[in-house]
């Protein structure tokens, strides 16, 4: 029933989903312990999940609903980012249910479809239900074909049923579009949701209000006033126990082909006609069909792989050292890349991308470094200390923006260089932010797609990378070793246009 006294425009209430079922593939996997089941704590802990809920995990593991329920508690109290409430963890776990069995079991998905049967009397789920595929890509045709057997997949004008696709969406364009058109087979395009929990982060959505609800940004954010754009992801830690995965992928797959891309939208973007899913989705979109890859590979296009180094204090060993990587590996894990955006608002201006593991900090951050004040009526001596003006904007960790402006130092003479205003999130507003998880999976259960990338976007992003892995493919990555910012190509690509990577 609808509130009469309240605006549905007002976004100060919580907004809370109508009563559902969330179904998790491949429960007993990293993802879900480490993410997934603490996430729906954190919703529920916030008085954010409906009252009718139920949680419904599928896995090959010989479980009972009892030693699920447990294995839940557990990640969840382990990895939850609000206080833990044994009541609220109680009243989650009388609606906990585990269904044994593998993807190609027929019975074990009509166990599936009847348990959501039931749950529709027991619990009063109207018969909603998202399912979440935590599992790897080449299980989703199976997984998807028992779904449409069982109508599992059907949404009615009485229910809704979503399905959650987790990265990466294929390994180049054909199998982005042969794995879209699958899930597209099986469910409408309104109820796919495609997770880049970059996408999450509340510091990429302050992006948006950051040039579209503040003046002061918005007439300098453009190739007359921005000298170049640097976007970094770099992870402190190598590969862990993802060799397998990660022999098959590389850092370009991996992280540049969506983290990176959609960083570069949201910056790149016009201001869309209202704040809105189509609309924001539509802006994304002609930047990434904009974008232009290097003519010159050999110059702009450098990845590497990390050597044993030191880190932290640590002796790392290298990629090639790591358990089930080969001896002979030619795995980028790092990669560094100048694009363009061809628009009358950004043609000229270079965007670097770069990614890597085993750098000196983990970091996301997208800078915008604006020209140089074309007359400065300084002495040169005056302004040896003084370089361009930046805006950092931090994804991960410490989420905040810093403006990096010239200032006069105190004294008698007249000396001007770099100083920094920071805006930390952490400083400034008391409540924590949600966890990247815990926002989008909200938005699945209430039905709002904007910060999920669709069909489209997923085969832009792929038209740009493909060009990269071909050219990539006939050669060796530079070696870096571990604790350094990448390989010295990566600086000679800058330094050949007379630029340098910002230090985080």
């Amino acid at each position: 029933m609808t509130n009469p006294l309240r605006d549905p425009r007002d976004r100060r209430l919580p907004r809370v989903p109508e009563p559902c079922a969330l179904v998790v593939f491949g429960i007993t996997g990293d993802l879900a312990r480490k993410k997934l089941l603490p996430a729906v704590y954190d919703l529920a802990n916030r008085g954010l999940l409906p009252t009718n809920f139920a949680l419904l995990g599928f896995a090959r593991r010989d479980w009972d609903d009892v030693d699920f329920a447990e294995l839940s508690r557990e990640a969840a109290r382990q990895h939850a980012r609000t206080p833990w409430r044994e009541e609220v963890w109680e009243r989650l776990s009388a609606s906990v249910r585990f269904i044994q069995g593998s993807f190609d079991d027929d019975a074990a998905f009509d166990e599936l479809a009847r348990t959501l049967g039931e749950l529709e009397g027991s619990h009063g789920i109207g018969g909603n239900a998202a399912f979440y595929l935590s599992i790897p890509p080449s299980m989703f045709p199976v997984v998807l074909k028992q779904m449409q057997r069982t109508g599992m997949a059907e949404s009615t004008a009485e229910r809704w049923r979503r399905v959650v696709v987790e990265k990466p969406f294929g390994s180049d364009l054909p199998s982005s579009r042969e794995l879209n058109g699958l899930v597209d087979s099986v469910f409408s395009a309104d109820d796919v949701f495609r997770i880049d929990h970059y996408l999450g982060k509340e510091t990429v959505q302050n992006l948006l209000a950051l040039r579209f609800a503040n003046t002061l940004f918005e007439p300098v954010w453009n190739g007359a006033h921005v000298d170049s754009v640097q976007i970094t992801m770099a992870e402190d830690v190598g590969i862990g126990g993802r060799a397998e995965f990660y022999e098959r992928t590389g850092a370009a797959r991996d992280v540049l082909q969506n983290h990176l891309l959609q960083l570069l939208a949201l910056t790149a973007m016009e201001e869309p006609v209202e704040f809105s899913a189509e609309e924001i989705r539509t802006e994304k979109l002609k930047v990434l069909r904009a974008v232009s890859v290097p003519t010159d590979m050999e110059r702009f296009a450098v990845r590497g792989q990390y050597e044993q180094g030191w880190l932290a204090g640590q002796r790392a060993k290298g990629y090639r050292q790591e358990d089930g990587v080969a001896e002979d590996s030619r795995t980028e894990t790092y990669a560094a890349v100048r694009l363009g955006v061809e628009t009358r608002r950004w043609a000229g201006v270079p965007f670097y991308l770069r990614t890597g593991k085993r750098l000196p900090r983990r970091v996301t951050e997208i800078a915008l470094s604006f020209r140089r004040a074309p007359h400065l009526p300084f002495a040169p001596t005056d302004t040896e200390e003084l370089g361009h003006n930046q805006l950092v904007v931090r994804v991960q960790p410490d989420e905040g923006v810093t403006l990096k402006f010239g200032s006069k130092v105190p004294g008698s003479v007249m000396e001007v260089r770099d100083v920094s205003m920071d805006f930390l999130y952490g400083e400034q507003f008391t409540e924590a932010s949600p966890e990247a998880y815990e926002r989008l999976l909200l938005d699945v259960l209430l039905g709002d797609a904007t910060l999920f990338p669709r069909n489209a976007e997923v085969e832009a992003s792929w038209a740009v990378i493909d060009p990269l892995e071909e050219y990539w493919a006939s050669t060796t990555p530079y070696p870096y070793r571990a604790g350094e910012w990448g390989p010295r190509a990566a600086d000679e690509m800058l330094a050949s246009e007379g630029r340098a990577w910002r230090r985080p």
